[in-house]
């Protein structure tokens, strides 16, 4: 596999030269072009080195190798800076801050082919000791849930399906809420830590580390892992930080076999950016006629997105015995999608399970509604074998 360098330089013409002349030379490119995109494509991305500019207007390249060197993640990558700057005093503080080697611009192609092979050399024959290196990172099975408006149960549902994967494979499982202001399991289960959310949100992109994230899960008593967000309506704003809940959800697929998402209600757009990277959508609703016609539109949108219809399942949640409630096969006759499971009424399961502060699956297994929980729980244990 051919080894990546990152280039991270605001002049579009070094990118585009330095870049082609590397990528002649068998090298796989990738490029920033301030010295935030840099830090988050170096995070996420892990290049074999970094051709790294000094002047650079929102953030210049010390600062940049600074915070390189203070995260687990990126502290061992090779860092050449490459820039004008010439004087002697740039490139003792280029060495302070943790660069490997310093060329100034202009360079000949053959001097900078030169530093690059012999960086790339030298990271390699290293003693293990002499590396910090990150745990191997797995990439759990993601599963959104979602609904086309309030109240129908997506966090009932969410919470019995964390709780019930976990009963049947005793793995990591991970239960996330991920509407800022609106948040539930910490009040229903009793957790008083409810800023894990929020503080993601908050922060820069290049801060949501995995080591972040990771101390931000909260243990359950059930066994499952919570990662929380606030009650307070005023962090409702924290929905724009796009890049954040895409990080965030990239070091939550890390940290456990199985990450349970809940969405919430309808398509905000930090919803569309999650969706492709789950491997189940979950859309929960009920059997009414103004429910169902939100539903399918949901469906539609969703597809709109280029997500299969055929990976979007439909569970109909029977919360009220009710004559008005039509039954799943007219449901899904209306609705014109296959409704993968069917939850029957059970107040009185629900009832103890907030009174224990637990998922109703762990108070009552026997239940005929915790069966049904079980039972989607385990076809997608089955699909996340089979993948």
């Amino acid at each position: 596999m051919a080894e990546k360098i990152l280039i991270v330089d605001d002049d579009v013409d070094t990118l585009r030269l330095v870049g082609l002349m590397l990528q002649r030379q068998g090298y796989e490119i990738s490029a920033a072009s301030n010295g935030s995109q840099g830090l988050a494509k170096a995070l996420e991305e892990r290049p074999d080195l970094i051709l790294l500019d000094v002047m650079m207007p929102d953030m210049d390249g010390y600062e940049v190798t600074r915070r390189l060197r203070k995260n687990p993640v990126t502290v061992a990558i090779p860092i050449l800076m490459f820039t004008a700057k010439t004087q002697l005093d740039d490139k003792v503080t280029g060495f302070e801050v943790g660069a490997d080697d310093y060329l100034t611009k202009p360079t000949h192609p053959t001097e900078l082919q030169s530093h690059v092979k012999a960086l790339l050399a030298r990271a390699v024959h290293k003693e293990p000791k002499d590396i910090v290196t990150a745990s191997p990172e797995q990439h759990g099975y993601v599963i959104g849930v979602l609904s086309a408006r309030g109240g129908l149960g997506v966090s009932s549902l969410a919470a019995n399906l964390a709780a019930g994967i976990f009963t049947r494979t005793q793995s990591d499982v991970i239960l996330a809420e991920l509407t800022p202001g609106q948040g539930a399991f910490g009040i229903n289960f009793d957790v008083p830590t409810q800023k894990g959310l929020t503080e993601i949100l908050q922060g820069s992109v290049v801060e949501v580390t995995r080591e972040k994230v990771q101390a931000s899960l909260v243990p359950h008593t059930s066994g499952i892992k919570l990662f929380l967000a606030s009650d307070n309506p005023r962090d409702i704003t924290l929905t724009s930080q796009v890049t954040n809940y895409e990080a965030l959800v990239s070091r939550l697929s890390s940290l456990a076999r199985f990450i349970v998402l809940d969405l919430g209600t309808g398509l905000p757009t930090f919803v569309q950016k999650i969706l492709p990277m789950c491997a189940e959508r979950i859309i929960v609703m009920e059997g009414t006629p103004s429910t169902i016609q939100h539903t399918k539109m949901l469906i539609d949108n969703i597809v709109d997105m280029h997500i299969d219809r055929k990976s979007i399942s439909v569970v109909l949640n029977n919360r009220q015995r009710s004559e008005a409630q039509m039954s799943w096969t007219q449901v899904q006759e209306k609705l014109g999608h296959s409704i993968a499971s069917t939850l029957t009424p059970a107040p009185e399961l629900f009832l103890q399970a907030e009174r224990m502060q637990t998922p109703a699956v762990m108070c009552q297994p026997t239940n005929m509604t915790s069966q049904q929980f079980l039972k989607i729980a385990d076809t997608l244990i089955e699909r996340e074998k089979a993948q």
